[in-house]
């Protein structure tokens, strides 16, 4: 009953190939420890060095973060926690499609949680508000760029348009822009 990782943040540089690496080590490590098991756990091969998981299980949802070893562990749990309330007051009842289908929210909650590997913000009520604040300026603007766009295009004053555009082999024919007014 495993699916495939839903969503990650990575701090550091990593190429594809060791980003893999790393998730494929991260799961082994992680999804077959038992159920009583603590939630520290030092990096594997890939993680190793001075790194350590710190992990949630939430019926099918794993919440992992790598950290090094000055961070306190039972803070990053904490993170987690408030994270993971975050998302379910956000999202209302938080499972794997809303990570898939609003990866764009789970982004910015994280955001405002933390930045630039820092702890920025753990009291849910402000997080909340900040990304309620920032789903509203998105609503109002929504209709805005499109209906700027056609204006621009309307108020552009061309006195001659081209008709062919060439690029090597491609030729593109381009419609009349004065039929838009």
């Amino acid at each position: 009953d495993q699916g495939p990782m839903t969503f990650k943040v990575l701090y550091q540089p990593y190429s594809e190939d060791t980003q893999q690496q790393v998730i494929r080590e991260t799961f082994h490590l992680v999804s077959k420890r038992d159920a009583n098991a603590c939630n520290f756990l030092e990096g594997g091969l890939f993680i190793g060095g001075d790194n350590k998981l710190i992990y949630r299980h939430y019926a099918k949802l794993y919440f992992v973060f790598c950290v090094d070893s000055s961070e306190n562990e039972l803070g990053i749990l904490d993170l987690i926690q408030v994270f993971v309330e975050t998302l379910d007051k956000c999202l209302e009842n938080v499972c794997e499609l809303d990570l898939v289908f609003h990866i764009d929210k789970v982004h910015n909650i994280l955001a405002e949680m933390v930045i630039g590997e820092m702890v920025s913000e753990t009291n849910i009520n402000e997080i909340v508000m900040q990304i309620d604040a920032q789903n509203k300026l998105e609503k109002s603007e929504a209709g805005l760029a499109p209906a700027r766009a056609v204006s621009a295009v309307k108020n552009m004053n061309f006195s001659e348009s081209p008709r062919n555009i060439n690029i090597g082999d491609i030729s593109i024919k381009v419609p009349n822009l004065l039929s838009f007014k």
